[in-house]
C-alpha cells in the first residue's frame, strides 16, 4: 500500500490511511514461522512534522474502526499538540485475524499484545522516518488503559509516557467491589439513584431468586425471553447474571445513551404504577437489554480465564443482585468452555499481577483517569500520585468528545490531561522524508 500524499488518503484534511503490518504469532518462540495480520490507521491531519509527537491509541476487547481517530478526546490532544495520531487494534479482535481467520487462543495474552505495539512502534518508525527517540504517548480505556500503562513500564525506551483511562490494573479472581459500586450508585442522588431505587433493585431480584428456587421456571423464561426453562444449575446462574448485567452497564456507562443511566433505571424501578418490583424488572430488562457481540465475548472471556479474573460475584449484602451470581458458577465456565480448572485461572491472575505490578506499577509518566461512578475505578490507580478521580464520571467518560453537558470535573479532567501530555521529543529527530510504502 502506497504512503498517502497531502490531502489524499491519511492526509492533510483526509480520511485515516488503513494498513496491516505482519506480526508474528507468536513473539516469544523464533521456531514459531506462522504470523498474522493485524490492522491499523494513521492520521497526519494534525502532525507538526518533523518534532510532532505520536499519540498511539490501542484497541482491546474489540475490534476498531477508522472512526477513533476522528473524534473522541485523544484527537482533540493530538490537535492541541501536533501530534501524528495512530492506532492500534488488538490481535485476534476486528479483523486482525491468525492464520486461516481462526483465532489459536494460546497466542491471545496482554504479554502478546504488547510485544504487537513494539514492533507496531518499529515499524512506523522505519516507515515514517522518526527518530528511534522520537515523544511516543499511548493511549488506552479499559483493557486498552491497562495495555497503555503497561507499555511504559516495560518499554520505557519505546514509550514516552501513557494515559490510561479506566484501566483496571490489578487482576482480581472475585470482584465482589464491582457491585458494592454499582449498589452506591442506585442509592446516590447526585447522579439520578435513590435509596428507594435500591430497595426496589434488591427486592426485585429477591423476587426472582423465589421463582428461581421455586421452579416457577416456565414463567421466568416468558418473563426474560429465555430460549427455554433455565432447568440446570448453570442456565439459571447465567440468566440471573445477564438480568444484573443491565443494571451494571446503566452505572458503568451512565448517560452514553439517554434512556441508559441510573437515572432512568431508577424512575422505571420506582414507578409503582409499573406493578411489583419483580414486574419492573422484566419491563426494565425487556428495554435496555443489549446484544452481546459472540465472537468477542468468547474471547475476553478466554483472556479473563488466562490473565485476570475480574468476576462480580454476589455475596455479601452490599450487593442488590441475584444470590445466583457467585463465582462458582462464573469459574465454571472457564472449566467447561476452555477447560482451565478454578486453580489454574486463581494461579494466572498471581502471575499477571505479579508481572505488572499489581496496582502498584514500578513506572513513572502514567497519568491514571478514572471516573468515580465506574465501577473498574476500584482496580486502577484512582487518585492520588500519577491519577484524577472524577467526581460522577463513568467508564472512559474522559475519552470520549466534549459535550455540552459535561461535569465541571469532567471538563477539569480533560484540561488536567493535556497539560500532563508531552510535546516535545527528547532530543531533535532526524528531518522526516515523505514516507515509505506501508
Amino acid at each position: 500500500m502506497a504512503g498517502p500524499g497531502a490531502g489524499g488518503p491519511g492526509g492533510r484534511g483526509g480520511a485515516p490511511l488503513e494498513g496491516s503490518l505482519l506480526q508474528p504469532l507468536d513473539h516469544f518462540d523464533r521456531l514459531e514461522r506462522r504470523s498474522l495480520r493485524q490492522r491499523y490507521w494513521i492520521s497526519r491531519e494534525f502532525w507538526q512534522q518533523p518534532g510532532g509527537p505520536v499519540f498511539l491509541l490501542l484497541g482491546g476487547e474489540s475490534g476498531l474502526a477508522p472512526g477513533v481517530l476522528s473524534r473522541g478526546h485523544v484527537v482533540e490532544l493530538g490537535r492541541a499538540h501536533g501530534a501524528l495520531l495512530a492506532a492500534l487494534e488488538h490481535r485476534f479482535y476486528g479483523g486482525s485475524r491468525g492464520p486461516g481467520g481462526d483465532p489459536d487462543l494460546r497466542f491471545l495474552s496482554s504479554q502478546q499484545a504488547l510485544a504487537d505495539l513494539a514492533t507496531f512502534r518499529l515499524h512506523v518508525t522505519s516507515a515514517w522516518g522518526l527518530s528511534p527517540n522520537h515523544t511516543w504517548v499511548c493511549f488506552g480505556g479499559s483493557y486498552a488503559g491497562a495495555l497503555a500503562a503497561w507499555a511504559r513500564l516495560k518499554f520505557p525506551h519505546l514509550i514516552s509516557a501513557a494515559v490510561a483511562s479506566s484501566a483496571p490494573i490489578r487482576a482480581q479472581v472475585d470482584f465482589a467491589g464491582y457491585n458494592h459500586v454499582v449498589s452506591a450508585a442506585l442509592a446516590d442522588p447526585t447522579v439520578g439513584g435513590s435509596p428507594e431505587c435500591l430497595r426496589a433493585v434488591a427486592a426485585a431480584f429477591a423476587a426472582l431468586d423465589g421463582r428461581l428456587r421455586g421452579r416457577r421456571l416456565a414463567g421466568v423464561a416468558r418473563d426474560f425471553s429465555s430460549c427455554r426453562p433455565p432447568r440446570e444449575p448453570g442456565d439459571r446462574e447465567l440468566l440471573a447474571e445477564n438480568v444484573a448485567d443491565v443494571f451494571a452497564g446503566a452505572v458503568q456507562y451512565n448517560g452514553y445513551r439517554p434512556a441508559d443511566s441510573v437515572a432512568a433505571l431508577c424512575r422505571a424501578m420506582t414507578d409503582g404504577h409499573r406493578g411489583s418490583p419483580y414486574r419492573r424488572l422484566v419491563a426494565v430488562n425487556k428495554e435496555l437489554r443489549r446484544p452481546k457481540a459472540g465472537g468477542s465475548r468468547r474471547l475476553w472471556l478466554f483472556q479473563t480465564c488466562t490473565e485476570f479474573g475480574f468476576y462480580p460475584s454476589c455475596r455479601d449484602a452490599a450487593c442488590p443482585f441475584s444470590r445466583f451470581q457467585t463465582l462458582r458458577a462464573q469459574l465454571s465456565l472457564c472449566a467447561d468452555v476452555f477447560g482451565i480448572a478454578p486453580a489454574r485461572v486463581r494461579a494466572a491472575v498471581a502471575f499477571t499481577n505479579a508481572f505488572y505490578g499489581a496496582a502498584h506499577p514500578g513506572t513513572h509518566r502514567v497519568l491514571f483517569v478514572n471516573g468515580a461512578l465506574d465501577p473498574w475505578h476500584v482496580l486502577s490507580a484512582a487518585g492520588g500520585r500519577g491519577g484524577l478521580l472524577i467526581a460522577g464520571a463513568s467508564h472512559c467518560a474522559d475519552m470520549a468528545p466534549p459535550r455540552p453537558g459535561d461535569p465541571p470535573a469532567l471538563r477539569a479532567a480533560r484540561q488536567g490531561t493535556q497539560a500532563c501530555v508531552p510535546r516535545t521529543p527528547v532530543s531533535a529527530p532526524t528531518p522526516v522524508p515523505s514516507p515509505r510504502p506501508l
